[in-house]
């Protein structure tokens, strides 16, 4: 029998984990994005546990209270791969299937290239792999919708002026499709937490991602789901994702859906899962 998790160690961190459905159940291993937590899969973990599957969720590195390392250096990809890589020792079941949202899509991608023998499937949400996210940088209007990153950059400025002006946080967050009661977890989970920095800091740590960690192929079997009505992500970078995997791969377009896929699709999202793992349950 397996044990139930509540959190994991490593290099001195302490990593919160929501751990829920069948002990036994094949494992499904759930990344968040931001500005959110483990919390965001709240609506599609029991789905996913009535069909049998344990869904494990951390709070990863800048989240989670006792993992916020100062300074972007420690939230390069490598360390966030391996963040990864410890939780799926710890669980100790094997491969894992992998979902990822957002940047939790962007290490689950990296995961999955790195180590494909410990990732049986994986479905990842709105953000492309990296090299088509690049490639749709020049080729799309991808460029205009990330300048939010080039704001990020900045140290120390983003996060004291959204604590003392919420309501630019607010307004930023509703133009993307959240709703009042996802912005008012954003502040709960995330602004009253101290947690805002160690999430920024994954965007300051992104000109340190290696030409490896961006092109690498994927071979596991794959799923994208892009929605059309996301305001951070074009079209064309998951139009150009299944150049990079080499497994069994399909492209999902949820038509209407804004960028936050898990709270506003989580029955879809649950048929989605379902379907990639079961193609290679066969």
């Amino acid at each position: 029998m397996s044990n139930r998790l509540t959190s994991y160690a490593r290099v001195g961190l302490r990593f919160d984990v929501v751990d829920s459905g069948p002990i036994d159940g094949p494992v499904v291993l759930a990344l968040h994005g931001f500005p959110q937590t483990a919390s965001s899969f709240g609506e599609l973990a029991p789905l996913l546990n009535a069909r049998g599957y344990r869904t494990v969720a951390p709070n990863q590195r800048g989240y989670s209270p006792g993992a916020r390392p100062r300074g972007r250096f420690a939230y390069r990809i490598t360390e966030l791969v391996d963040d990864v890589l410890a939780l799926i020792r710890e669980i100790d079941r094997g491969p894992v299937h992998l979902v990822g949202h957002d940047w939790g899509a962007m290490v689950a991608w990296s995961v999955a290239a790195a180590r494909p023998d410990l990732v049986r499937s994986l479905v990842t949400m709105s953000v492309p792999h990296p090299a088509a996210f690049r490639r749709s940088l020049l080729g799309s209007d991808q460029l205009a919708r990330s300048y939010y990153m080039g704001l990020f950059q900045i140290p120390v400025l983003p996060e004291r002026l959204l604590h003392a002006r919420p309501g630019i946080l607010d307004r930023a967050l509703a133009g993307t499709g959240m709703t009042p009661e996802m912005i008012a977890r954003v502040h709960r989970e995330i602004v009253d937490t101290g947690a805002l920095t160690g999430g920024l800091n994954w965007y300051r740590a992104m000109i340190l991602l290696g030409q490896r960690a961006i092109s690498a192929p994927v071979q596991v079997p794959v799923t994208h789901v892009w929605s059309s009505g996301d305001t951070a992500l074009a079209r064309r970078g998951a139009e150009l994702t299944g150049n990079y995997v080499t497994g069994a791969y399909r492209l999902v377009v949820l038509d209407g859906a804004s960028h936050w896929l898990p709270e506003e699709r989580p029955r879809e999202l649950a048929e989605i899962i379902t379907e990639r793992i079961e193609s290679v349950r066969v």
